[in-house]
């Protein structure tokens, strides 16, 4: 894996040169090159990078392969989107989805009151709106005046019960009633982490039955023609196709049927989310058995011959597939502070003037290794410590010599290591899994990466320098929590190797990728730390440039946050100060104005270079 499996999850959005991980789009600038650009503005800690170049083409992509798939199949219904604003709702991703998709007409999805009021603030006139979820009238109504301020809205009703709401509505208010659709409860589930969004267990939805009294309750209510959609979703992240196939089939019957019961104003379906995300890096552990491509036209296809099969019209087809059109467009890049076996350093041997025979030993093994002696050096190597080791058990030799038996014979692995890289037995390769490096990053996974620590969800990790060498050193990361999961351990089944590097020379990086759907939203505040610093990114065929930036809360406003008065803290900790005993009025002064600059940081360590 020395590219990092880039050719499985980056869809050509990366590329490797010159040893470094580079954006793969008009003036090509390294992730290296920003990161230090921004660090140089005294930015410590993790970044989040923006690239909505990256949301523009997941959204032409999308579009474009539907129509494709329409026109090969002469499917008479339109493609239409929606973004689910639930995947992430920062204010950088809603404005890139709203612009990039504005020539598609790509609308949004609300999935509760605030989300409805953003929608109705940042979706165009000219787009949809889709309302899922629970509702009240209250909700419902901000649904009534969203379709009297222009908004071509549709509310999708989970339970009978919020039918009856919006009927009760209709008949007190003088607002133009919304769109209505309704979510219907498939027997068939999806597939993955996310499958129990479908199948008749599911949250949402309404069963054959409640269907049919839906259909009588506004007939009898007149709103019939309000009914222009039906909507299903089987889960978030599908990794199989043939699921999604079963639930069309179903769907699309159910939509024909209701067609032939008179609801003629019936002319859309919306087959929810899932469409999924590449986030593995290892080629026997893929996260979808399908192409984009293969998605489309199984949609298009299926649901064109199910109603012809009926002799229905083709109904325009409506999705919600939010984490395929922003996962790809955030990156973490994270600093390395610290690699836990750097005591094994060379620097640190700290011999005598006489030493053990047997140490005196590993100071010939370690300088005479070669790439024809290292497998039998090693092993005379490996050899000797467990001697060593009993030897000091018994008392024989002392703690400096044991210290320097490690450093040699850490070091001879190492270099065995590097000579057979390129044709490493089994032996080393145990060896090498042994040999782990922990890294320690300058980040929270609780608050960056939750679904990895939730769900077990991997996302595609690299050095973004680095490159032009072979990484032989199998990693764990831990995080700066204080919590024992902020860890992400070495997985020999999805092997990471990161390089072995000097960080009292040099900084070391990581990106973790995909990072763009959910992490942000569900990251929590866990040891109170808080979301990185943002950077969106503007690449042109020159030169890049960063078009908008916003810091992280700093200690003060996160503990704000939580319920504590900012100002009462920093009253409290100044009045403390001014009471204890300082020897000047200047020493007073300089501690009091490092309190200040210290409360107005991010919280996230400053040790790096």
């Amino acid at each position: 894996m020395n590219n990092f499996g880039l050719d499985i999850w980056a869809n050509k959005n990366f590329i490797i040169e010159d040893g470094e991980i580079k954006l793969n789009y008009k003036c090509m600038p390294s992730l290296l090159e920003i990161t230090q650009r921004i660090r140089a503005q005294d930015v410590k800690g993790p970044i989040i990078l923006r690239f909505p170049h990256l949301v523009k083409r997941q959204i032409k992509t999308l579009y474009n392969y539907f129509e494709k798939a329409i026109e090969k199949n002469d499917y008479k219904g339109s493609f239409n989107a929606v973004y689910p604003l639930k995947v992430n709702q920062f204010p950088a991703v809603v404005e890139a989805v709203t612009i990039e998709g504005k020539r598609y007409k790509y609308g949004l999805e609300a999935g509760s009151k605030a989300e409805l009021v953003l929608a109705m603030n940042k979706a165009p006139k000219d787009t949809n709106i889709t309302v899922n979820g629970f509702k009240d009238e209250e909700m419902l109504t901000l649904g009534f005046i969203a379709a009297q301020s222009g908004h071509n809205i549709t509310i999708t009703i989970e339970g009978l019960n919020e039918l009856e709401t919006i009927i009760e509505v209709a008949k007190k208010s003088t607002l133009k009633v919304p769109n209505i659709g309704i979510r219907v409860r498939l027997h068939s589930s999806g597939s993955g982490i996310w499958a129990k969004s479908g199948g008749m267990d599911a949250k949402f939805g309404l069963t054959s039955t409640e269907i049919i009294e839906a259909i009588h309750l506004l007939k009898d209510a007149q709103l019939l023609q309000q009914l222009t959609m039906i909507h299903f979703h089987i889960g978030s992240q599908m990794s199989d196709i043939a699921p999604l196939k079963k639930a069309l089939r179903e769907a699309g019957n159910i939509y024909a049927e209701l067609k032939k019961m008179g609801a003629d104003a019936l002319s859309n379906i919306n087959i929810g989310g899932g469409l999924a995300v590449e986030y593995d890096q290892h080629e026997k552990a893929y996260a979808r058995n399908y192409s984009i491509d293969e998605f489309s036209s199984s949609v298009v296809f299926l649901l064109g011959e199910i109603m012809d099969a009926k002799g229905v019209s083709h109904p325009n087809i409506f999705t919600e597939s939010g984490r395929f059109i922003v996962a790809s467009h955030a990156v973490l890049i994270t600093p390395v502070l610290e690699l836990f076996s750097q005591d094994y350093q060379e620097k640190l041997l700290n011999f005598k003037e006489e030493n053990p025979p047997l140490l005196n030993e590993l100071i010939e093994l370690n300088r005479l290794l070669t790439n024809a002696n290292c497998i039998e050096y090693l092993h005379d190597a490996l050899d000797h410590m467990e001697s060593l080791f009993t030897l000091f058990d018994l008392g024989y030799i002392d703690l400096r010599d044991r210290s320097n038996a490690e450093i040699l014979v850490h070091n001879i692995i190492k270099k065995a290591l590097y000579l057979k890289s390129a044709n490493p037995t089994n032996e080393l390769e145990q060896l090498q899994i042994k040999l782990q490096e922990r890294y320690l990053i300058n980040a929270s996974i609780f608050q960056s990466l939750p679904d990895y620590w939730g769900l077990g969800q991997h996302f595609p990790v690299m050095p973004i320098h680095h490159l032009n060498t072979t990484p032989l050193r199998a990693a764990s990361l831990w995080d700066i929590t204080c919590d024992s999961d902020g860890e992400i351990g070495f997985d020999p089944q999805k092997p990471l190797y990161l390089h072995d590097v000097n960080l009292d020379e040099e900084e070391y990086f990581l990106a973790f990728f995909n990072v763009g759907a959910y992490q942000e939203t569900l990251g929590m505040q866990h040891n109170l730390f808080t979301h990185p610093n943002e950077y969106t990114i503007a690449i042109n065929d020159a030169s890049y440039e960063i078009i908008e930036q916003k810091e992280s809360q700093n200690i003060l406003e996160i503990l704000e946050s939580i319920g504590y008065s900012s100002q009462d803290i920093l009253n409290k900790l100044k009045s403390d100060l001014n009471k204890s005993n300082f020897i000047t009025k200047k020493e007073k002064s300089d501690t009091l104005s490092i309190l200040e600059t210290l409360l107005h940081q991010n919280g996230y360590l400053r040790t790096t270079n």
